[in-house]
């Protein structure tokens, strides 16, 4: 990934400008654009990003009488009649190689004006639609990642950790809406225990964040399944790897 000059999209949420989640978004604009990267940043907060999905979104309506969103989201944006803080958002999606999800875990998720940016900024036609996930999704070719804080232990997280696996945690995120969107997902960078560590392994984490910034393309995006091992009704076929397994 270092071999080429990318544009990358820096999705921000945290409420405070001073916070160790910033710290992280700062890091990693410096870092990137050392590397040559493009990069563009949207600050939800400092922006007072709407989060909130409604009727209010389109120009044009299918349908004046009953609202079905994703059905209006493909209408407004082929004729050009989106809301335009959603048109500037999609505009910085599409023309991106890489998106960087900068927040702290809120639980177990990300905050809501994040998951508003997802509502209304993942428009049905151009991102997903149809047979248009997974390995066929809008977004494939492009790259997405989680770089999150949280107030936890590492060792809390795991297989055999009191709070289980966070990426099983994140699932609805990782492949729900990355990987079903077309994203290969890279391992999260995770922060933990960041309320309450010293100022010396803050300044660690940030190390090992630049660090991992300046090796993503020796990272192994997760697997997610490709459309080529079900039928069109989407039940496995006889070919796909667990079923072959079970014969």
């Amino acid at each position: 990934m270092g071999h080429f000059n990318m544009k990358v999209l820096i999705v921000h949420a945290h409420p405070e400008p001073q916070s160790f989640t910033a710290s992280m978004k700062r890091l990693a604009m410096e870092t990137l654009q050392v590397q040559g990267h493009e990069v563009m940043l949207s600050d939800l907060y400092a922006m007072h990003w709407n989060p909130v999905a409604s009727a209010a979104d389109f120009g044009v309506r299918q349908n004046p009488d009953y609202l079905v969103y994703a059905l209006e989201q493909r209408e407004s944006v082929a004729a050009g009649q989106i809301a335009p803080d959603i048109a500037a958002e999609l505009d910085k999606l599409l023309s991106c190689d890489l998106v960087i999800f900068s927040f702290p875990l809120y639980w177990c998720s990300m905050p809501a004006i994040m998951k508003g940016w997802l509502d209304r900024v993942l428009v049905s036609g151009k991102i997903y639609g149809g047979l248009r996930f997974y390995d066929r999704g809008g977004m494939r070719g492009k790259r997405a990642l989680l770089a999150y804080t949280c107030g936890g232990r590492d060792f809390m997280f795991g297989e055999h950790g009191i709070h289980g696996e966070m990426d099983i945690m994140l699932r609805h995120v990782l492949r729900g809406t990355l990987g079903y969107a077309g994203f290969e997902v890279l391992p999260s960078f995770v922060a933990f225990h960041v309320p309450y560590v010293a100022p010396g392994e803050r300044e660690a984490i940030l190390e090992r964040y630049g660090d991992y910034l300046t090796k993503l393309e020796e990272l192994e995006p997760l697997s997610f399944p490709t459309l080529d091992d079900f039928d069109a009704e989407m039940r496995p076929l006889a070919s796909h790897p667990l079923v072959a397994e079970q014969d």
